[in-house]
């Protein structure tokens, strides 16, 4: 067994079980702080398999800016125990079976998943570096990412409309 494999399952387990925490953890806070573990160790896979610039990209955005505002978002709304309204036992047993339809419908689309074909390129291949990623997104998706651009500056204008006062 190499270090590709300890890590990897090292970090497996890290994130399976930090992903389990974060739904089964009573207090909201826990919750934000394990899923904040969760990115990072599936940052760490990314890395595993030469996807630098994601790994990155998912502690910066993910990791870093959107659980912290989650996090603020929880302080803020100050959730007690005493203040949450009690749930029907029906609505739970709902959600139960809810979210045991939504498991036999992944199993289910996985169980035909063909995966001894499509092997990933760990020590060797170029596959996720940025120099490709680059390439690929100035050559044969320009027009997207352009409109994309046009779509998010047209937001920020937007956004400063809406937010200013009169």
């Amino acid at each position: 067994m190499n270090i590709t494999q300890i890590l990897f399952w090292l970090l497996t387990v890290m994130a399976i079980g930090s992903a389990l925490m974060v739904i089964v953890s009573k207090n909201p806070v826990y919750s934000v702080l394990f899923l904040i573990a969760t990115f990072f160790a599936i940052s760490g896979h990314y890395i595993l398999l030469n996807a630098q610039f994601l790994a990155i990209v998912n502690l910066i955005v993910y990791a870093g800016a959107i659980m912290v505002l989650f996090l603020f978002v929880i302080m803020l709304m100050n959730l007690n125990t005493e203040t949450e309204p009690q749930k029907n036992k029906w609505l739970k047993f709902a959600g139960t079976i809810a979210g045991g339809c939504l498991l036999l419908v992944l199993v289910a689309a996985l169980r035909d998943a063909d995966t001894r074909t499509s092997t990933a390129l760990v020590k060797e291949g170029d596959i996720g570096l940025i120099q490709n990623l680059g390439k690929t997104l100035f050559n044969e998706y320009v027009i997207p990412f352009e409109i994309s651009s046009v779509l998010f500056l047209s937001a920020m204008v937007g956004a400063v409309v809406l937010g200013k006062k009169e």
